[in-house]
């Protein structure tokens, strides 16, 4: 398997390379040269297998023979093996044809654990081989940071900084991340959002002298494995549901657009997916796009869903680029307007196309409160507010289509736990292993939105 950037200028990479590189040297991110393609009979061969074999026959096609299979099995089924449920990501009814997905039974009790514990193993694999190591570095608006960091906390050849924005995550977020002792970790407060947090990265990635220097390294959805694990549990629950006998809907809470790509990655594959729904808070880039074809950022807005809290969607590039027949000089020339104006628009065609797969809504505080109030009223069962934006969405954008509807619930809600003692008046509980988590010490740095601020930071941690 080969990989090609969307911005096009950017070297071809294997799937070894394109792991440990991350953003591509165009500022482009890596995709399939093209996809794997899927038979109905393929798919169904998979029902009443394991999530870990399921796992292995979607992954093997990406990954090609950069793992022999015997240690790609292996990697799968350490990576899931400890999760907190038999079945890794369970499914529980709703309602008529409606189902919840259940994908926060990780270590770190979101959906981000999925991927980044597999990741975690891939960079300890390939920096074995190669006898090098790696810095990585990330923005996290919440949930990414923590799963990050627990898969590589106390990697020998790892270094991970990661970088969050001061006062803009949940309490349970911050101190999952900075109460982690392991010598190799470190976490950044940046005085700003989390597009700036994100912006600081791609930044560094930009800076070839310092990435080169100091190996640097991705675990945000930019690097491409991210997304390549996600594409599993779309195909885990449909065959759940009805598929490939029939098609599926999937609704899912999204701020920076790599969940549900997943999706679509899933239905390029010849997976049966109707329609993919994408819940946004008041931070609404992707309902705006969806809905007039316009993809212009705005100021953020703190939510009480604040990993959504995002007005620059970095994995769109990748839908960009199939919207754009793969044409990497045109995915550049509307980056560059965006970096430049702000945004861009695509054409009534591409929107259209865009529109046969998404529909998008823009779900308020107050439907947020609504929606976690009420399954807590109907079943006496916690959602946290992202999965609540994730079904007031997939509500909206549904109406009464046959489809079977799968919603993506991506965060336990006691991660979120003040926002949901305030719709429910009821508090959820952490798991016993986190019930310490508030008289843990605290290590984190906090530092001004600055380039050059953060590059010394780093630079001096890493060396020490």
């Amino acid at each position: 398997m080969r990989y090609i950037s969307t911005r096009g200028s950017a070297p071809v990479l294997e799937f070894e390379d394109v792991v440990l590189t991350g953003l591509a040297r165009d500022g482009g991110l890596y995709v399939p040269e093209s996809w794997p393609r899927w038979q109905r009979h393929d798919f169904a061969a998979l029902k009443a297998k394991s999530y870990s074999e399921i796992a292995y026959a979607v992954i093997a096609p990406f990954v090609g023979d950069a793992v022999p299979a015997d240690d790609l099995r292996e990697m799968i089924e350490a990576t899931y093996a400890d999760f907190g449920h038999p079945d890794v990501t369970p499914l529980r009814q709703l309602g008529d044809n409606q189902w919840l997905l259940e994908l926060f039974h990780g270590p770190t009790l979101a959906f981000k654990d999925l991927a980044l514990q597999l990741l975690g193993r891939l960079f300890d694999y390939f920096l074995k081989r190669c006898g090098g190591t790696l810095t990585i570095v990330g923005a996290t608006s919440g949930d990414t940071g923590s799963a990050a960091i627990e898969a590589c906390r106390g990697r020998e050849m790892l270094q991970i900084f990661m970088l969050h924005p001061e006062g803009r995550v949940s309490n349970v977020q911050r101190r999952q991340m900075t109460t982690v002792s392991e010598s190799n970790v470190h976490n950044i407060a940046v005085a700003g959002t989390f597009d700036d947090c994100q912006a600081l990265v791609k930044a560094m990635f930009d800076d070839t002298e310092f990435r080169d220097s100091h190996h640097l390294g991705a675990v945000n959805s930019i690097n491409w494995a991210r997304v390549m694990a996600q594409v599993v549990y779309y195909v885990a629950a449909g065959l759940q549901v009805g598929a490939p006998e029939r098609g599926i809907s999937f609704a899912v809470p999204t701020g920076n657009f790599g969940d549900v790509f997943a999706g679509f990655v899933a239905r390029e594959m010849g997976f049966p997916i109707d329609r993919l729904y994408v819940g946004t808070n008041r931070n609404d880039i992707l309902a705006r796009f969806f809905d007039s074809g316009e993809y212009r950022s705005g100021s953020v807005t703190p939510t009480i869903s604040p990993s959504m809290d995002i007005q620059v969607s970095s994995n769109f590039e990748r839908l960009l680029f199939e919207l754009c027949g793969r044409d990497g000089d045109e995915v550049s020339r509307l980056m560059n307007d965006q970096k430049t104006n702000g945004g861009f628009a695509v054409t009534a065609d591409q929107l259209s196309n865009a529109q046969k797969i998404f529909a998008a809504q823009s779900v308020s505080e107050i439907e947020t409160q609504a929606t976690i109030k009420a399954e807590w009223e109907r079943a006496g069962e916690f959602i946290d507010p992202h999965t609540a934006v994730g079904i007031a969405a997939g509500r909206a954008c549904h109406g009464d289509s046959a489809s079977p509807l799968v919603y993506l619930g991506t965060a336990d809600a006691a991660k979120f736990s003040d926002a949901v003692e305030n719709a429910t008046g009821s508090r959820p509980k952490l798991p016993d292993r986190l019930n310490d988590l508030f008289q843990r010490e605290e290590r984190f740095d906090t530092l001004p939105n600055d380039l050059t601020a953060v590059e010394a930071h780093i630079a001096k941690r890493s060396n020490a």
